[in-house]
C-alpha cells in the first residue's frame, strides 16, 4: 500500500517535472507571451494587448520588411515595431510618403498620420529600419538609428488578448 502511494507520487511529481521542463523550453526558446506597452503601434496594436512573440522564425529566415518584431532596446526594454527596412535598403520620406528603394510604399495600417520628411538613408548590414505605426508617438529608428539584427527577439503575428482582438495582425 505504502509503496503504491509512493509510486503515484513519483510518478506525478515525474509528470510535473517535465510539464515545467516543457514550458521552460518553450518559453525560452520558441514562443513567448509579450504586452504592448504604449501607444507607438497604434492603429494596429493597442496598449496592454497581449501578443505571441515567435522566437525561432528568425532562426529559420532573416526578417522581413512589414513584419512587427520586438527587440531589445536597452537592457531593460524591448520595443516592438515594424520593419520598415532591411539591410542594404535605401529608405526616404519625400511629401509623407515612405519610399523604399526609391519605390513608394503604400502603408494602409497608419492612417491619417504625418511622417514627415526624411533624407535618404541606407541601411546598414546587419542592421534594421524600424518604426511605430504611430508615427506621431513612437520612439523609433528616427530617433536611435537602425537597430542590430542581432537584438531581435522574434515576430509577433497573433493577438490573443482582449479576446474581441483574437486573430492574426495585418
Amino acid at each position: 500500500m505504502v509503496f503504491r502511494m509512493l509510486r503515484n507520487i513519483y510518478e506525478w511529481l515525474k509528470s510535473l517535472v517535465i510539464a515545467a521542463l516543457l514550458a521552460y523550453i518553450i518559453h525560452t526558446f520558441l514562443f513567448a507571451i509579450v504586452i504592448v506597452s504604449g501607444p507607438s503601434m497604434e492603429p494596429t496594436l493597442h496598449n496592454g494587448e497581449r501578443l505571441i512573440l515567435n522566437k525561432i522564425v528568425y532562426k529559420i529566415h532573416p526578417p522581413e520588411r512589414g513584419d512587427i518584431i520586438v527587440f531589445h532596446a536597452t537592457e531593460t526594454d524591448d520595443y516592438i515595431k515594424r520593419v520598415i527596412g532591411i539591410p542594404g535598403d535605401k529608405i526616404e520620406f519625400k511629401n509623407n510618403q515612405l519610399f523604399v528603394n526609391g519605390q513608394p510604399v503604400e502603408e494602409p495600417y497608419l492612417g491619417d498620420v504625418y511622417t514627415g520628411d526624411i533624407s535618404p538613408f541606407t541601411v546598414p548590414d546587419e542592421t534594421l529600419y524600424v518604426l511605430g505605426d504611430n508615427r506621431n508617438n513612437s520612439s523609433d529608428s528616427r530617433i536611435f538609428g537602425p537597430v542590430a539584427i542581432d537584438k531581435v527577439v522574434g515576430r509577433v503575428k497573433i493577438v490573443i488578448w482582449p479576446l474581441n482582438k483574437l486573430g492574426f495582425i495585418d
